[in-house]
């Protein structure tokens, strides 16, 4: 395995927006041999023409030289190319306008025949009469999502082009609804997301935005960047304009081949990516990154895993939990806060081992992780990845469920499990991810009255999907729980509970059984009172914040909002799930 350094996104003089149309395509290799490029893609809009007729000069130059008329300088052309080609793999490629006008990347082996290339283009509705002309603009062509899976079909790597900016599925202020901008970005026929800020860190980066952290976008993407290059160096005037090679990705891989390039898109280690820095910049560190991050809902972080303590266990909960959950990551040898020192691992091939051993042996069914061993801080680690398991739940010792609740790993209750063997045995199918609106009331019944005491038991209506006037004029927050209905059987207290990241229900949990976010809740929502609006300290319309507090890394809100004349209550709502005008309210950033 080796780091070898990948630009997916050139454009050539084939492509009409090209900038400098008297550079050959010798000076677009020599280029990129000059930027230390191993990997690179010829992305003309809605043509292979440029890939062509680098090709035709070559099989010209060859030609001339087996009749032997071949003069010196044209020698001299079709040695570089022999000499560049066989140090930098070109990839045929075409930058794809869908309906919209977002940009896909679609690129494919060597091997691939250039006519299936330009077949599958005019399946795209690309006019056949425009296939040479390399313009973005094409018309009517095909929708984002039946061009992904086409191009994915045909055996190309399908990347959503600078899909945080212009003409990307990303981009922002963009009139689209919520659930096609997720499946844009989510879709299994998606391989990867160019972005234009991979560098950039903290939460407002988008490929931290695509970590699988997100309640509504649960599937982590690979995300690289590109130049875009329109012309062979950047435009000293407008330095916006990128040169060959100017924003480039490293991946780690261990031959320099498409196969090796589709595979690492596949895989669920995204380690395995980082922006491309000169010399003289610092290393992308990926623990430090993921340090800073800190455990949550695909990520946690161990010290040790020795038996004794609990230690060796609770990294086997982890892994049972991220399999039945959305997949994730575990670190084992450091803490998740990055100002502690990493203490590393002792005798890491033995611990790598046992970890194999044991993952094997005491999680069922079986799950392919994958375990193996990094060097940082001059301290060795393990890391451990946990695909998304196809055969839930997958259960430790026989008989413990655990599933993923934030940042923290829970034993699941009984309606979780139903929904895990239900998922494993593909019998249902699920609501649209971060898609809240199909649930059912589970009571018509109403509010007691306002005389009722703080610890009465409460019944609150949620808005049936039988009647669009009953919707909501916010959706509720992303994250968090909220305490649906409360029953009173034999002196005990019963709470129906919702899960905000997916919208599951979980009935019958008590005081005494309720994992600790869900016990917060409860604990709270039974000291109300019986109008919980008296207790709302800010109000934005319909929208009430009950309580703001910090926790680890997270700030956390109690929140309220008022449904046709019922009240529903969030708890423990995290940045994460905040949107519209809840951000408003908690005086959050604009998205």
């Amino acid at each position: 395995m080796q780091w070898r350094t990948i630009d997916l996104h050139i454009h050539t003089p084939a492509s009409s927006d090209f900038q400098q149309p008297d550079v050959t395509y010798l000076q677009l290799l020599q280029r990129a041999e000059q930027r230390g490029l191993d990997i690179i893609a010829f992305t003309d809009h809605n043509s292979v023409a440029g890939y062509r007729r680098l090709m035709e000069e070559i099989e010209q130059l060859q030609f001339l030289e087996r009749l032997k008329r071949i003069l010196p300088d044209e020698q001299f052309r079709l040695n570089e190319y022999r000499r560049l080609l066989d140090k930098i793999l070109l990839l045929p490629a075409f930058e794809f306008t869908a309906t919209f006008g977002f940009h896909i990347l679609a690129i494919f082996a060597p091997e691939k025949p250039l006519r299936e290339i330009e077949y599958l283009l005019m399946d795209l509705n690309i006019p056949k009469d425009q296939l040479d002309n390399g313009s973005a603009t094409v018309g009517a062509t095909t929708d984002v999502l039946t061009a992904y899976q086409k191009i994915d079909e045909a055996g190309g790597l399908v990347i959503a082009a600078h899909a945080n900016s212009s003409n990307g599925v990303a981009m922002r202020g963009f009139p689209l609804g919520g659930q096609t901008k997720i499946a844009y970005t989510q879709d299994e026929h998606l391989h990867a997301l160019e972005v234009t800020d991979l560098d950039q860190r903290g939460a407002r980066a988008t490929a931290a935005f695509f970590n699988g952290t997100k309640p509504e976008y649960p599937r982590r993407m690979h995300c690289i960047q590109g130049s875009d290059a329109h012309r062979l160096t950047i435009d000293s005037q407008r330095k916006k304009n990128l040169g060959l090679g100017d924003r480039a990705t490293d991946v780690n891989l261990p031959e320099i081949n498409f196969e090796s390039l589709r595979e690492l898109f596949l895989s669920n280690d995204f380690a395995r990516t980082r922006p491309h820095r000169q010399q003289a910049e610092p290393a992308f560190d990926f623990v430090r990154a993921a340090r800073e991050e800190g455990n949550n809902i695909v990520q946690a972080f161990h010290e040790s895993a020795v038996e004794k303590g609990g230690k060796l266990y609770a990294i086997l909960a982890d892994v049972g939990a991220f399999a039945n959950t959305n997949g994730g990551t575990l670190y084992v040898g450091l803490d998740a806060d990055p100002k502690k020192p990493i203490p590393g691992v002792e005798s890491p091939e033995q611990v790598v081992a046992l970890l194999e051993k044991e993952i094997d042996r005491r999680i069922i069914p079986p799950i392919a992780t994958t375990v193996d061993l990094y060097e940082t801080g001059a301290k060795k680690i393990l890391r451990v990845l946990v695909p998304r398991g196809e055969d839930s739940p997958y259960v430790v010792d026989d008989y413990k469920v655990y599933v993923r609740d934030e940042d923290k790993t829970e034993l699941a209750v009984r309606d979780e499990i139903v929904r895990l063997v239900l998922r494993g045995q593909r019998q249902i199918t699920e609501l649209p991810i971060g898609d809240h609106s199909g649930l059912q009331s589970v009571t018509q019944e109403k509010q007691p009255a306002a005389n009722s005491s703080p610890g009465a038991a409460r019944q609150i209506q949620l808005p049936s999907i039988q009647s669009a006037a009953a919707q909501p004029a916010e959706q509720p927050p992303r994250t968090g729980v909220e305490v649906v209905v409360v029953e009173e059987r034999d002196g005990i207290q019963y709470f129906t509970m919702r899960d905000l990241r997916n919208g599951n229900m979980v009935k019958n949990v008590t005081r005494t059984s309720a994992r600790r976010l869900w016990h917060y809740a409860v604990t709270q929502y039974v000291k109300l009172p019986a109008d919980p609006a008296q207790a709302v300290v800010e109000w934005q319309g319909d929208l009430g914040l009950l309580k703001r507090y910090s926790e680890g890394h997270h700030t956390r809100y109690d929140l309220l909002q008022r449904v046709d004349g019922e009240q529903r209550c969030y708890f423990g709502v995290t940045d994460d799930g905040i949107h519209g005008r809840w951000k408003i309210l908690v005086g959050a950033e604009d998205e």
